[in-house]
């Protein structure tokens, strides 16, 4: 017959905490003759917390989940210890949805078991149901948080309380660590509610296979609509969270909101093979309107590596490429000039093209410096070509041909440009980087589409495939969202999308150009 785990728990527990004589203080003798030191009080302290800790966690694992059903779903709900809060939505097997929802100790699990036929058909069958949905869907949160609240406490206190008993026999000692216990909750609690945000549905991060289904991730329009209807509440998330669970179930055929326009932002591919193919994938799933490249599509630049780039042709979108500091000027001829690059634009020197209902401009890497080395004053060799760029965009402002993306390869140029157009690309440094300007411009630096390319194999851990897909309004060309997509690296199969939205209160400047629309 096993043992109870809570006996065992507590003869573990008083094994750690028998005192030991101690020299220079008074041992007191007890019943068996054993002369043993009283322990310290920040010990017993130490003590009393370790088990109200671990007797909270036993309680929380036995009783602390509540089963019940959300709209059509069959849900668990359960509180985790958890050192940065949050709550996880898992929609097995298709994988998570995370929020940054609240900062707390404790994390909100909710399992989504499955859908139930029955509740499931009679919405099919009677569709005017769906109205009422989010108000069903309401109240079953609500019931369902405040049974798993008064659950989580009582299953707190009481497995505190057990232990307490268990391991110090003594019943004001474990009446004190049911009630710390209490305190702990209850502090927990209000820590979550004094920094509950629910803006996190707005920015969820998607994995496992629901990574792979941008559509139901959304466009631009539906971001700034749809996902604002299920903003306040948690109850609305999850009626969003029936949807995508169904959706990605069936698996239906993206259809593209004609308002929005969709750019593919990748960077640093540094001769990886497998980057065609990913890239491929991207423009067919996510319906893209125009790639920009920022560079560093090759590692050494030389003529044997040309015949890397000829799957560009095939990708079925506008390809616009800027030189970056591993690409040669023979790089740079081979996509001018092949014939076979009829959707290839190569920006340099400032040069603008309309392409996709856009117009972008760019400027290459001043640089050639394929062994990653290079003179002292590249950094002023950036800065310079920056400026040229920043001038060729005032005058394309003055011209009457604003431009709605600039793209460099540096950072360090880019930043240039600020105030002379609304959204500067970049890449080079293998991370993402986000930032509004001084000056209004939203500098979005990619990290590697290659997973830092062929010498990543030389590193101890694989890089991340990393590309985003920016979302602009096609009326304004103004950024309304963008997901960006990571990827495992080399030997890895991790897959996760994350939404964002520009900030609200940051607003580009009115004197920032605005292009005509235009046409591919």
């Amino acid at each position: 017959m096993a043992r109870d785990p809570f006996r065992a728990a507590a003869a573990r527990v008083r094994h750690r905490l028998r005192p030991r004589p101690h020299p220079g203080r008074r041992a007191r003798r007890f019943g068996g003759g054993t002369l043993v030191a009283p322990p310290r009080p920040f010990v017993r302290a130490l003590g009393l917390v370790g088990v109200v800790l671990f007797g909270a966690w036993l309680g929380l694992l036995a009783v602390g989940s509540v089963r019940t059903p959300v709209g059509p779903m069959d849900t668990t709900m359960t509180l985790r210890p958890s050192l940065s809060g949050g709550t996880k939505i898992n929609v097995s097997p298709l994988g998570a949805l995370e929020l940054d929802s609240h900062h707390a100790p404790v994390r909100l699990d909710v399992d989504v078991d499955r859908l139930d036929p029955v509740r499931s058909q009679a919405l099919v069958q009677h569709p005017e149901r769906l109205s009422g949905l989010e108000d069903e869907v309401t109240g079953d949160v609500a019931s369902g948080t405040r049974e798993l609240a008064v659950r989580s406490c009582v299953a707190v206190v009481s497995g505190a309380t057990a232990l307490g008993l268990a391991v110090y026999r003594r019943p004001r000692r474990a009446l004190a660590a049911g009630g710390l216990a209490l305190s702990l909750l209850a502090a927990s609690g209000i820590s979550a509610y004094a920094t509950w945000n629910p803006k996190s549905v707005l920015e969820p991060r998607f994995s496992g296979l629901l990574s792979s289904a941008p559509s139901v991730v959304g466009d631009a329009r539906s971001i700034v609509t749809d996902f604002d209807v299920y903003q306040r509440e948690l109850a609305r998330l999850v009626t969003n969270v029936t949807k995508l669970y169904d959706a990605t179930s069936t698996l239906p055929v993206y259809s593209p909101d004609p308002a929005t326009l969709r750019v593919l932002h990748v960077s640093d591919i540094h001769l990886n093979p497998a980057a065609w193919h990913i890239i491929g994938s991207l423009v067919e799933e996510y319906d893209i309107d125009v790639i920009i490249d920022s560079g560093d599509t090759m590692d050494h630049g030389a003529a044997v590596e040309n015949n890397f780039l000829d799957p560009i042709s095939d990708l079925g979108a506008p390809y616009v490429w800027v030189r970056g500091n591993h690409d040669s000027a023979i790089t740079q001829k081979y996509l001018e000039h092949a014939k076979r690059f009829k959707n290839v634009h190569v920006l340099d020197e400032g040069r603008a093209v309309n392409v996709g209902g856009l117009r972008v401009a760019g400027i290459g890497d001043p640089e050639f410096t394929p062994d990653r080395t290079g003179p002292e004053q590249a950094a002023d060799v950036e800065r310079t070509a920056g400026l040229r760029l920043a001038a060729a965009l005032r005058d394309q402002q003055r011209a009457g041909t604003p431009v709605d993306i600039a793209v460099t390869h540096e950072p360090a140029a880019a930043r240039e440009t600020d105030g002379a157009v609304p959204l500067v690309l970049a890449g080079h440094v293998h991370h993402r980087q986000n930032e509004v300007m001084k000056l209004g411009t939203r500098l979005k630096v990619e990290g590697s589409t290659g997973g830092g390319g062929l010498r990543a194999v030389q590193n101890k851990k694989p890089e991340q495939v990393l590309a985003s897909v920016l979302y602009l309004d096609r009326s304004t060309r103004r950024l309304q969202a963008w997901d960006e997509i990571t990827l495992g690296g080399l030997g890895l199969t991790t897959a996760e999308v994350s939404r964002h939205l520009p900030e609200e209160k940051r607003s580009l400047p009115t004197s920032l150009p605005t292009s005509p629309t235009t046409s591919r």
